[in-house]
């Protein structure tokens, strides 16, 4: 199957699998609306905003659930072309410098990589986390999600976490946007308000 087939079946069943874009989404459902992605609520989950420190922007949302965490990073890209082969490269790349292995392997979600990210323990030691790094690519969007905990090695909180993964609304917005851009964040509102 050439490439260009091969993404062109990756689109298709991605419209009805998921992750979603805000056309494709159940307009009933009750979201948490984050701005450029909106997650369906379940038990057990845990949602955390990730705030880049000098500019008080959201940079990611993490969510917790099954025993991981899977973060998530919604991003303009290009009408015509997806950005997840490049991005697995730079992933790629960015982790040997670091001294970490990577893998990359056809997972569920389509192409992955399963990384050994080298990490800096409470006393200092050094150690190594286990990282799944999974990317799709929406029409004018890519998410980008990184799983950690038991998703990376237990089956069961696997196939929760991509369920997750998959249940998520990308909302890109009619805006014009550089590729590669962060597609922006929110705070959810308070329940009771809107």
């Amino acid at each position: 199957m050439s490439d260009a087939l091969e993404s062109s079946a990756a689109r298709t069943d991605r419209a009805t699998t998921g992750p979603f874009d805000e056309s494709e989404a159940n307009p009933v459902r009750p979201y948490i609306d984050l701005g450029g992605i909106k997650v369906l609520p379940r038990e057990g989950l845990n949602l955390r905003l990730e705030v880049e420190e000098q500019t008080k922007r959201i940079v990611a949302v993490g969510l917790d659930f099954a025993d991981s965490t899977l973060q998530v990073q919604p991003f303009a890209a290009p009408r015509t072309s997806g950005l997840w082969d490049e991005t697995r490269q730079q992933i790629r790349e960015q982790i040997r410098g670091q001294g970490g292995r990577v893998e990359e392997r056809e997972g569920p979600l389509g192409p992955e990589l399963l990384a050994e990210v080298p990490v800096a323990g409470a006393d200092g030691a050094a150690g190594k986390r286990l990282a799944r790094f999974v990317g799709v690519d929406g029409p004018r969007w890519f998410l980008r999600g990184v799983m950690g905990g038991a998703a990376t090695s237990d089956v069961d909180a696997a196939a929760a976490v991509e369920d997750l993964f998959r249940s998520i609304v990308v909302v890109r917005g009619g805006s014009p946007m550089p590729p590669r851009d962060l597609i922006p964040l929110k705070m959810p509102a308070a329940p009771g308000t809107a």
